[in-house]
């Protein structure tokens, strides 16, 4: 593999922990996020074993997928309500956990333990949260939430009928079931400009954290198997200041998933995603599915994320790498002596480019030779070993936002292993199922 070898394991160690100050290590009380199995929000803290303290449970999905999970978890975040978290596997990923049918019969999820309670049903996890906490804003049985309530079920309806229904692959079916969902994004649209601010009332309320998850979902979507453009500020402006609106708000960034996330994961809980075929959907299917994923402005710019990159996205990434490599190794499909270099070579590339990782390492691996700074890739750059392609876009296609790491840090991850992976070639990994 002429020219120097990658940096090692240590080397990436070593640059991952001279800038871990940028990013927040405080799982616990810090900001929101997927990792967590405690969230006490700085509260408790004088109690010895804290966690023992804490009256609520969410029993939530192990990935961040399922749409009613987040709904409750935005809204426990927003109200800063200690709890603890249960991961549990979906119905339609695999074998319900034996403990978890022991306690809630029928599997659903999300379920909650409030004072020793279970209950299930996220409209009736929220009104039960409201009764000891009180409400976020206004309340769950409020006529003007229940107006946005039923607003949302619309909404899901129509677009279930348009992305899951077999039929709509033929251009007449698809043209009445896109004017369909269209008639009510109006009303969406409507509700949003009777309000002074960008939210679906005078203020943000729990009537916002009943439609994020789902039109969250439809942005995803209608983009890759529609070709449609749901967060347009120039044709749904009201739709597209409520996204930057609860882009603004910590909370809903650390419960936010992207595009490649989404339209992966959505087909089995859905029973079907069904592309209408047209040349927009299929371009943005390459775009989403192989890149390029880089911020870009105006209307060529992915709509899933709208707020800048931060600084620590890259670090992130190589922090997350660095904590779940072994497993990332063991699962690929490929052996680890073609995995393992070109993992790191996808990492040298990806932080070629960061502003905070400028120290230089020295390789001691045959052909290294020398010092240089992680990341060069001059004409002299090491070429991936043979299979890696297969190896790398396996990863590619399985980082997982928001349990891997943030939207940003997994647009740079994805970028860095595709660049590696097309020096390699054209081989695709397994690719992911869609089948229940």
């Amino acid at each position: 593999h002429g020219g120097s070898a990658p940096p090692s394991w240590a080397e990436f160690k070593s640059i991952a922990e001279k800038n871990r100050g940028m990013l927040s290590w405080d799982r616990i009380n810090g900001p929101t996020n997927s990792q967590a199995n405690l969230r006490l929000f700085g509260k408790l803290k004088d109690e010895e074993a804290p966690e023992t303290k804490v009256s609520v449970v969410l029993y939530r999905d192990k990935h961040a997928w399922c749409p009613y999970c987040q709904k409750v978890w935005l809204w426990l975040e927003e109200m800063q309500v200690p709890y603890r978290i249960e991961k549990v596997t979906m119905f339609c990923y695999g074998e319900k956990e034996r403990w978890y049918k022991q306690k809630v019969p029928s599997g659903m999820l999300p379920a909650m333990q409030l004072d020793g309670k279970v209950v299930t049903e996220s409209d009736v996890i929220l009104e039960s949260l409201e009764h000891k906490f009180g409400p976020l804003r206004f309340g769950m049985r409020e006529p003007k939430v229940v107006a946005c309530r039923k607003l949302e079920r619309m909404l899901f309806r129509a677009w279930c009928m348009w992305l899951c229904s077999p039929s709509s692959v033929y251009a007449g079916v698809d043209k009445q079931a896109r004017a369909l969902f269209e008639e009510q994004l109006r009303a969406v649209e409507k509700k949003i400009a009777e309000t002074n601010g960008p939210f679906l009332l005078e203020a943000f309320s729990t009537a916002d954290v009943v439609l994020a998850p789902y039109i969250e979902r439809m942005n995803a979507s209608l983009f890759y198997y529609k070709g449609y453009r749901l967060r347009d500020p120039k044709r749904w402006p009201g739709i597209a200041g409520w996204f930057d609106a609860m882009e603004a708000r910590e909370t809903y960034r650390g419960t936010q998933s992207d595009f490649h996330t989404h339209v992966h994961d959505l087909p089995p809980q859905m029973g079907g995603c069904y592309s209408n075929g047209s040349q927009q959907a299929q371009e943005n299917q390459r775009r989403i599915d192989s890149g390029p994923w880089e911020a870009k402005t105006g209307l060529d710019h992915f709509p899933d994320v709208g707020y800048p990159e931060p600084k620590s996205a890259k670090v992130e990434a190589l922090h997350r790498v660095l904590k779940h490599k072994d497993s990332m190794l063991k699962a690929n499909p490929m052996p680890k002596e073609v995995a393992d270099p070109a993992l790191r070579m996808a990492l040298a590339r990806m932080m070629r480019t960061s502003d905070t990782c400028t120290a230089t390492t020295t390789s001691s691996t045959a052909g290294g030779g020398g010092e240089r700074k992680a990341g060069d890739t001059n004409d002299d750059a090491p070429i991936p070993p043979k299979g890696s392609d297969k190896a790398l876009r396996y990863m590619r296609d399985r980082v997982n936002v928001p349990r891997d790491m943030s939207p940003h840090a997994a647009r740079q991850l994805r970028a860095a292993l595709e660049a590696t992976a097309a020096l390699a070639g054209t081989g695709q990994g397994p690719s992911i199922s869609t089948q229940p």
